[in-house]
């Protein structure tokens, strides 16, 4: 039977709860009721990602996301999407460095629902997999790869940068959609071996959340999980530990047809889960989070050398974070000009610190965005696995904001003194391949994250890839 533990409401939780048990085959269960609508999320997080690939199969994860959707031992082809939808539910899939995950919100009548089709493909997907599924899928993730990678303007700056930034042989140099030579050379093996290492009971956290009675929930997931035998043969993820910086600075010049010219920069940043990587996250709200940052009223309002600027914080919890900048430039402004304002706004912001005004209104910016991942049934569910799967607590989800605000001024000075250098920075700088194409690019919003998204329906491909920083 389930063994687990009731949590109280935690100090700046605004009264969110989440009860925590265990299957004996070493599922983890994060519950938390919200009647506030009929509706509940389910999430299923496991640890395997685009980290714990080894040379040569690169993208098998991101691959094997895309197989959970071809069908399991009881339910055939399309049938997923075809049953969640059915109900009135809608679902997804997406893959990182760090974690695969999958994810249905339901009415809260269909739940059960939701946690047996989970069930079925964890304990039984292997009895689906075969090769016309796998050639299938492979077919579909090269086509993303050319659609959102290759054959777009911009499209692989975030392989080419993460490349630079962790050096070769490291297990973040590459990122989740894998390259075209490892995809045709992953076989119907690879990947049977590879569900059977990752995708066990023992290796996820499933979290539900929202308008739930959480003993029958408990018990439904008793029901259809509880028989899944675990799994022991997972090998630890290589080492992602790296020197605090660069030490000197890596560049690289991409002459394509973009319709601008771009400065892309990633600087190695404190890991996920310290005190420091949340005054990284303020560092870099005050000086490149949204239209009244530093950079953008340098850049854009007042030099008018840029179209766009921004600044964000990819978080890894198992190698240096990055913080990411995204520069378009404005008409034929040369690169030099906006690397030379930039290093200026970084200096003076490493020897003065953020204003008053400036955390406050970046704390109240981070805030916000907590607020709007724990707002929502689905939202909640993900932080809940996240903070599980990466940091082995769920509750710490909840309070998560707390940890921000507590964030000093002096804190987020020495953060920029210290990694916001020229020599701790790894950048592309983006040439138009002709005249014409070097044309004014309308402002971007800034992207949000490194993943891969999968829906898969009626063999059409509709990926979502969020390849960028947080």
């Amino acid at each position: 039977m389930p063994m687990g533990h009731t949590a109280t409401a935690e100090s700046g939780s605004g009264g969110l709860t989440a009860t925590e048990h265990r299957l004996a085959n070493g599922l983890r269960v994060v519950l938390s009721e919200d009647h506030l609508t009929p509706v509940a999320a389910v999430c299923l997080w496991y640890d395997v990602g685009s980290r714990h690939e080894v040379k040569g199969r690169t993208g098998l994860a991101h691959l094997f996301e895309h197989l959970m959707f071809q069908g399991s031992g009881q339910v055939k082809g399309n049938g997923h999407f075809e049953l969640v939808q059915g109900a009135g539910g809608s679902l997804n899939g997406t893959t990182s460095f760090e974690r695969t995950n999958y994810f249905e919100t339901m009415p809260a009548h269909q739940l059960e629902l939701a946690l047996w089709l989970e069930a079925d493909r964890m304990g039984s997907l292997l009895a689906a997999l075969d090769e016309e599924s796998m050639e299938n899928q492979r077919d579909v993730v090269k086509n993303e790869r050319r659609q959102r990678y290759d054959n777009v303007p911009y499209g692989t700056a975030f392989e080419k940068l993460t490349a630079l930034s962790y050096p070769e042989g490291h297990p973040y140099h590459h990122t989740p959609i894998g390259s075209m030579a490892d995809l045709d050379a992953a076989t119907l093996e690879d990947a049977r071996a590879f569900f059977r290492t990752y995708y066990a009971p023992n290796n996820a956290v499933l979290s539900v959340v929202g308008d739930i009675d959480p003993e029958q929930t408990l018990a439904w997931v008793e029901k259809y999980f509880g028989s899944i035998p675990s799994h022991d043969g997972k090998p630890e993820p290589r080492d992602g530990s790296l020197p605090e910086t660069h030490g000197r600075q890596l560049r690289e010049v991409v002459v394509e047809e973009v319709p601008a010219r771009a400065l892309m920069s990633a600087y190695r940043l404190p890991e996920d889960g310290t005190r420091a990587c949340d005054a990284a996250d303020v560092a870099l709200t005050v000086l490149g989070g949204g239209e009244s940052s530093r950079l953008y009223n340098r850049l854009v309002r007042r030099d008018r050398t840029a179209v766009a600027a921004g600044f964000g914080l990819l978080r890894l919890a198992g190698a240096p974070s990055l913080g990411w900048l995204d520069v378009k430039t404005s008409g034929d402004v040369e690169v030099p000009v906006i690397e030379a304002a930039i290093d200026e706004e970084l200096a003076r912001f490493a020897e003065e610190g953020p204003t008053p005004e400036e955390m406050e209104r970046a704390q109240a910016q981070l805030e916000r965005e907590w607020l709007d991942r724990l707002g929502t049934v689905a939202g909640r569910a993900d932080e809940l696995c996240r903070y599980a799967v990466l940091f082995g607590d769920p509750q710490l989800a909840l309070t998560a904001v707390q940890r921000v605000l507590a964030v000093t001024p002096e804190e987020v000075r020495e953060v920029a003194q210290a990694r916001l250098r020229p020599d701790n920075r790894a950048s592309l700088v983006y040439e138009p391949l002709s005249e014409e194409s070097a044309e004014h690019t309308e402002d971007e919003e800034f992207p949000e994250d490194p993943e891969s998204e999968a829906t898969v329906e009626a063999g059409a491909d509709r990926h979502e890839d969020e390849e960028a920083a947080k």
